[in-house]
C-alpha cells in the first residue's frame, strides 16, 4: 500500500482530484479504472460521440481524448520524478491541447484504445517502484510534487471526467 499524498506534495490546484480517491490501494485503483473508461464509453452511441452539451464545451470524443493526454502527460512526470529528475517538467494548457488535437474526428474505441495502453504502460512503472520512490519529489509546472500524488492525480482526473460525462453529457457508467 502506497501512503496518501501530503497537502504538501501537490499544488492546491490538484486537491480537488486527490480527494476524489480515498483509497488506500491507489495501483488498484488505477488498474480498476481502465475498466471504468471502456465500459462508460461503450454507452456511448456511434452517433452521440461528437456530443457537447453546450457550445464552447468538448465533445465526447475530446473528453476522452483529453484524459489520454493527461494520462500521458502525468505518468510522464511520474517517471521523470521517479528517475530523479531535478529540472523543472512543463505544465500544459489543456484547452490548447485539445484545441490542436484531432480527437473531435478520432473513434472513442481509439481513443479509449490509446488511453488503455498509456495507463497500463503507467502502471507497469509504478509497479516498479519501491516506497521510498514513491514519496520522491520533483517540480511540474513550476510547483513541487511527488510521485504518489501524481499518481493519486492520475486516478482523481479519471474519476472527474467520468463523473462529469455521466452529469453533463448523459453518459451512463458502464456495466
Amino acid at each position: 500500500m502506497i501512503d496518501r499524498p501530503k497537502d504538501t506534495e501537490y499544488a492546491p490546484f490538484f486537491a480537488g482530484y486527490v480527494s476524489l480517491v480515498p483509497e488506500a490501494d491507489i495501483v488498484d485503483v488505477l488498474q480498476k479504472q481502465i475498466v471504468d473508461v471502456g465500459s462508460q464509453a461503450r454507452t456511448v452511441p456511434a452517433n452521440g460521440e461528437t456530443f457537447a452539451y453546450a457550445p464552447g464545451k468538448w465533445n465526447i470524443r475530446e473528453v476522452y481524448g483529453h484524459m489520454a493526454d493527461a494520462e500521458r502527460i502525468f505518468g510522464y512526470r511520474a517517471v521523470c520524478i521517479s528517475r530523479g529528475e531535478r529540472a523543472s517538467l512543463p505544465g500544459f494548457d489543456e484547452k490548447q491541447y485539445v484545441a490542436r488535437s484531432r480527437f473531435a474526428d478520432t473513434r472513442l474505441t481509439d481513443l479509449v484504445r490509446e488511453f488503455t495502453l498509456l495507463r497500463e504502460a503507467n502502471l507497469v512503472a509504478l509497479q516498479r517502484l519501491d516506497r521510498s520512490t514513491w514519496s520522491q519529489m520533483g517540480t511540474a509546472n513550476g510547483h513541487p510534487i511527488s510521485v504518489r500524488a501524481l499518481a493519486f492525480i492520475m486516478a482523481g482526473h479519471v474519476r472527474h471526467h467520468l463523473r462529469i460525462l455521466g452529469e453533463r453529457y448523459a453518459v451512463p457508467a458502464g456495466v
